[in-house]
């Protein structure tokens, strides 16, 4: 596989320092490998943390500025990062208002970052942690006991964000965020394995003329594969896994989509595939409010998609439309 980089020992760093150059608005710790607000900290202001290995972009550090995270740990590729880390980024950002570390079901995520609550703690900062489980398709797969992290991890890092941006305390920056984490579920499909800089080839082997439903961000094992399907066809199975784990009816309010690109699907397939979505969405009853399509959780160069669904009342939908000014994601400002 050809990759656009120097040596594998090195993506991380290199491309930390890629994007302290392209946005100076950000204060990039290359060496440490920490991501946080170069207005951090914001007095008065709960700060949110997220992080978890590198392959995702632009989760987590392109979603650090205004209206988001305020710190992001990037580790090795597919790797967590380590407790040193999370915790230089709360220090960094805390204002004395508190830290809310966002963290994805992964097993080495979710125990790093329990021990840097742990640590920042023990330092006189206040620390709180959501757990995100998003993912409807498998339970305790690799890495994982229970529920896998995935796209939903946005809608809480936005979100919560908007809130923790208005001034909210600590308390109810994280009730928004219990709130949007068991609101969300997601659903991912692979056309094609990702490679990691590693290895230097495909993770896993997905022959030629079949899909896998239900992969993870890892490329670990999904639900089942199938002979290639049409978009139309993707998308009704997809939806319908994730109606499925909210008992078959349509959410009671509407709904937030993201249709996601997992690294390796142009815009233009991404688009037509959201056109499918939104058409059995409406089929099924449910209504949408907003709706973001492009590669924002990935796995490296997987083909594939993901569609997250997060029923949003009315506060949700208007933190969702709340300025947000990050690498990845901006508006309204």
């Amino acid at each position: 596989m050809k990759m656009l980089i120097n040596v594998p020992e090195r993506v991380v760093t290199d491309a930390l320092r890629g994007m302290a150059l392209a946005h100076p608005e950000l204060v990039v710790d290359v060496e440490n490998q920490v991501v946080v607000r170069r207005d951090a900290p914001v007095a008065g202001k709960v700060s949110l943390v997220s992080g978890g290995g590198s392959g995702h972009e632009p989760m987590h550090a392109g979603f650090v500025g205004r209206g988001m995270l305020d710190g992001a740990c990037p580790g090795e590729v597919f790797t967590s990062p380590v407790p040193d880390q999370a915790v230089r980024a709360a220090s960094a950002t805390d204002s004395g208002a508190g830290v809310l570390f966002i963290v994805k079901n992964y097993t080495g995520d979710v125990l790093n970052f329990d021990m840097a609550r742990e640590l920042a703690e023990d330092e006189g900062v206040q620390a709180a942690r959501v757990l995100v489980e998003d993912d409807v398709a498998v339970t305790d797969s690799l890495y994982t006991a229970g529920r896998r992290g995935t796209g939903g991890t946005l809608f809480v890092e936005k979100l919560a964000g908007a809130a923790a941006e208005e001034g909210a305390p600590l308390e109810r920056v994280e009730a928004v965020a219990r709130q949007v984490a068991g609101a969300c579920r997601s659903y991912g499909v692979a056309l094609s394995a990702c490679s990691t800089p590693a290895k230097g080839g495909p993770t896993f082997d997905l022959p030629p003329g079949e899909l896998e439903l239900g992969i993870g961000i890892h490329g670990e094992p999904g639900r089942e594969r199938r002979p290639m399907m049409t978009s139309g066809e993707i998308a009704e199975v997809t939806v319908d896994a994730l109606l499925e784990d909210w008992g078959g009816s349509p959410p009671t309010h509407p709904v937030l989509a993201l249709v996601n690109g997992m690294g390796g699907t142009p815009l233009l397939e991404l688009y037509g595939f959201n056109a499918e979505v939104q058409r059995v969405l409406a089929a099924r009853g449910v209504a949408v409010a907003r709706t973001l399509v492009g590669n924002y959780v990935t796995s490296l160069d997987m083909a594939g998609c993901s569609v997250t669904l997060c029923e949003a009342d009315d506060e949700l939908v208007r933190l969702w439309d709340a300025p947000v000014n990050t690498a990845a994601l901006r508006w309204g400002c």
